[in-house]
């Protein structure tokens, strides 16, 4: 009697246990398309046995998951580097939109039709049309140094209003954490609901910022921005903070000329440093770095106004070492172009042409001796394609350098793209692996299901059989 009752406790705790596997594995069909859920699986165990008593049979484990953290971690970096090409792409598109090189656009095609312009002049020195064609390219090559610096200066605005959302955006998915954070601390048992909410808002995470997860034993994660700054720490969130105001270490080096992004924790430290991926640090390269060589910043002079102050300084230089008239008494020529001397970085910025000169005073006369009537046009018209060091910039000419500015924005754009490309398949084959490993099959529950189902029929089966048997051993000793 003894046996029966032990076997047929044994029974029914396998139908409880064999319930409880298709309970897991109803779940785990009702979440195959659930983003970031991970497959779990109901451990079983085998009972101790004992002859005897007629104990034994199957007992029912932990829910496992089948999450693996290492193929999260891929995912993420992958999803993180991927975040900062993507951004850098979208970023640096609308910049190499201003830096055109053929046609007559852009400061190329204005440089261009000025050098044309002397070479006109140099062929007519006396012809008002030529001289008047050269205050016409000269204004029209101020006015477009000035539409590119507003361009990139509307740029750096976007890249400042971008930066300032994605840092709302990490705040926002540290507060998220910070909850779940909460909930799991609340939670006895592990919650395959609040595992699949941690892993998607960290995933989504990556994508915005490089960070460093530690998961913790009662189920918590704490974040930190680039290994080191905390965001969250179990229930508390340390959100960062964006700043564009002039920084006083180290003092700027240039006067007039804007301040570059900077990030701080709660405490006031900065973190700017630490972001080494994610759309934040594209963000951040493009508007510290890329964007200030073109057009200067408080630490940068950018090529933009070292490209405009040697082109006016060296047109100037040349009128106005030069003679409008021979006189007597020789009058001296005036310069062609002004800007503010006071800073070299806003140079592009507010270059224009000089108020004094006009087509009659475009001086053409080289003093010599002997004096050159085309002297000074002969030069300028030299400037083309400049023999001596004095007509060029940084060894190069003035087109060449600008040819070499605008390819070095070209070449970012192109590696941007090229890494985007690479990084969108490493992505791919990252989650496909983690799909493999850890994403619901529907084949395979199907199986499970059906053969939970058998085995629960079976001890059903049993538990029918053990009750006819009992009954009958109680119906023998009455």
């Amino acid at each position: 009697m003894a046996n029966l009752l032990g076997t047929l406790i044994s029974s029914a705790r396998a139908l409880d246990v064999f319930d409880q596997a298709l309970m897991v594995s109803q779940n785990n069909v009702a979440n195959a398309s659930t983003p970031g859920y991970a497959k779990q699986r109901l451990s079983l165990m085998a009972a101790d046995f004992d002859t005897i008593k007629g104990l034994g049979g199957v007992m029912a484990g932990p829910v496992q998951s089948a999450r693996s953290l290492y193929s999260e971690q891929d995912v993420r970096r992958q999803v993180e580097l991927l975040g900062t090409f993507q951004q850098m792409s979208e970023s640096l598109s609308a910049v190499e939109s201003y830096f055109p090189v053929t046609g007559d656009q852009g400061i190329s095609g204005a440089l261009n039709s000025l050098f044309q312009s002397f070479s006109a002049w140099n062929l007519e020195p006396n012809s008002q049309t030529a001289r008047q064609s050269i205050i016409d390219n000269g204004r029209r090559l101020a006015e477009v140094f000035q539409q590119t610096v507003a361009n990139l200066t509307n740029a750096s605005i976007d890249a400042e209003r971008q930066l300032r959302q994605t840092v709302d955006q990490i705040n926002q998915m540290g507060a998220t954490l910070q909850q779940i954070n909460g909930d799991r601390r609340r939670n006895s048992q592990d919650d395959a609901g609040l595992d699949t909410r941690m892993q998607t808002v960290l995933e989504q995470l990556s994508e915005l910022v490089s960070f460093t997860p530690l998961f913790q034993a009662d189920g918590t994660v704490t974040v930190l921005i680039g290994g080191q700054s905390a965001l969250v720490v179990g229930e508390n969130l340390y959100p960062i903070s964006f700043s564009s105001d002039m920084p006083t270490d180290p003092a700027p080096l240039y006067d007039g000329a804007g301040a570059p992004s900077r990030l701080f924790s709660p405490g006031g430290a900065e973190i700017t440093g630490l972001v080494t991926g994610g759309r934040l640090a594209g963000l951040i390269q493009v508007r510290n770095e890329v964007l200030p060589s073109l057009s200067g910043d408080a630490y940068h002079t950018g090529d933009l106004n070292e490209l405009a102050k040697s082109i006016a300084d060296r047109v100037n230089e040349i009128l106005t070492s030069s003679l409008m008239s021979a006189g007597p008494p020789p009058v001296s020529g005036v310069p062609m172009f002004a800007y503010d001397a006071t800073s070299p970085a806003t140079v592009a910025h507010t270059i224009s042409l000089d108020a004094g000169i006009t087509a009659d005073r475009l001086a053409s006369i080289s003093p010599g001796p002997p004096q050159v009537i085309n002297g000074a046009a002969l030069q300028l018209a030299n400037l083309a394609n400049p023999q001596e060091d004095a007509d060029k910039i940084g060894g190069s000419s003035y087109v060449a350098f600008y040819g070499l500015m605008s390819g070095r924005v070209g070449r970012l754009l192109s590696d941007a793209r090229v890494n985007q490309d690479y990084r969108s398949q490493m992505t791919v084959q990252a989650r496909n692996l983690r799909s493999q490993l850890s994403a619901v099959s529907l084949d395979e529950e199907a199986t499970l299901v059906i053969s939970f189902q058998r085995a629960y029929q079976a001890n059903s089966q049993m538990v029918v059989i053990l009750n006819e048997l009992i009954g009958s051993v109680i119906d023998m000793l009455r």
